[in-house]
């Protein structure tokens, strides 16, 4: 039973703002948490939009960061409406909740955590006074909701006290499940092109690709500055191989419905939206059996990485010579998809967490 009715929650994002102009992951995460809390019958109030990030290990910055978190804090404590509940999303070694738990003592509000993560192994270098941050925002957590099991391990080891740990399962921003694929047409493959771990993905594909012998096509749906040394990978397969640009949503899901199966490694992937969005549209998906992966796809076998791209190819042959797998894989795929990675699931897990903490406390 959803009990959010009347409810007032604070939520802040330390990384990025909700209402950041410049569209990313953390943003689009944000939104979609706000909107979810809210669905339970809540009023959500976006508190702070102060970015606290330090991507280089600089103790300056962090000093400077640490002084507006302050001013931050102390103008909430006196300003702040009467709130129920207090949200951070994404608490980490380079962006700690500096506000929140602070906020949440002086004025006695709940608080709780959504992607938080220890990094005991920052404790010590450039980011230490952060990372000692984040471990104490952690530890000022009535409940963390985690959302891969790669991030209990540490949590679950420093847990503090008697802390309510819940698995909160990535999820799509939607009620129903979109339109299910065709699996008729060409791979499509979906990916920022940017040097490091998503150009490593395209570097397994390209290697993948030169072991099939089977007819086939691939789209490529994504852009971004690596894009010139995705296209020189890609070159070896000429026309086979099709590039289709940054696509907006309704594009994007045009391409998933046209496909016959989603191809990505996911090398180093925290967990991956694309993989819930193609398993939505019912595609089976060719991926990497990797710790991030493991939570959003569909229980199986996956090739590992070091079985490599011939192991992927092997995986591929299998689903474009057999329509009747895809269907089954597809089908499987949406009702988990369904189940599990839906809004309404993720409402109903969130308040079901939070209700008890919130009942204590009135």
């Amino acid at each position: 039973m959803i009990t959010g009715a009347g409810r007032r929650v604070a939520f802040y994002a330390p990384l990025k703002s909700p209402h950041h102009p410049v569209p990313s992951g953390d943003r689009e995460m944000a939104r979609n948490l706000m909107a979810i809390v809210a669905a339970g019958g809540a009023s959500v109030d976006l508190v702070s939009e102060l970015k606290i990030y330090d991507k280089q290990g600089d103790r300056a910055l962090q000093e400077d960061l640490r002084a507006q978190a302050k001013t931050e804090a102390d103008r909430l404590i006196h300003t702040l409406p009467d709130m129920d509940l207090w949200v951070t999303y994404h608490n980490y070694y380079k962006a700690p909740d500096l506000i929140g738990p602070i906020v949440a003592h002086t004025r006695n509000i709940p608080y709780v955590q959504i992607e938080s993560t220890r990094a005991t192994s920052r404790l010590t270098g450039p980011w230490a006074g952060f990372a000692a941050a984040a471990h104490r925002s952690c530890d000022a957590a009535d409940v963390i909701f985690y959302l891969t099991a790669n991030d209990l391990i540490t949590l679950k080891r420093e847990r503090f006290e008697n802390q309510n740990l819940v698995h909160f399962p990535p999820f799509l921003p939607t009620k129903t499940l979109p339109s299910a694929a065709s699996l008729t047409g060409p791979m499509l493959t979906a990916g920022m092109m940017r040097s490091g771990d998503k150009l490593a993905s395209y570097q397994i594909i390209a290697k993948t690709l030169a072991h099939l012998t089977e007819d086939w096509s691939l789209q490529i749906a994504g852009e971004g500055p690596a894009r010139a040394e995705v296209e020189t990978l890609m070159a070896p397969f000429g026309t086979r191989v099709t590039f289709l640009g940054q696509l907006d949503r309704t594009q994007m899901a045009a391409a998933y419905d046209r496909a016959s199966l989603f191809l990505w490694p996911g090398v180093n992937e925290a967990f991956g939206m694309v993989y819930l969005e193609a398993q939505g549209h019912g595609l089976p998906v060719v991926a990497q059996d990797r710790p991030g992966l493991r939570d959003v796809l569909l229980p199986g076998t996956y090739p590992t990485p070091e079985d490599g791209p011939k192991a992927l190819a092997h995986q591929i042959t299998g689903l474009l010579t057999d329509p009747a797998l895809r269907a089954s894989l597809g089908t499987a795929a949406r009702r988990m998809i369904s189940k599990t990675h839906l809004a309404p699931a993720a409402t109903a897990r969130f308040w079901s967490a939070v209700t008890p903490l919130l009942e204590a406390t009135t």
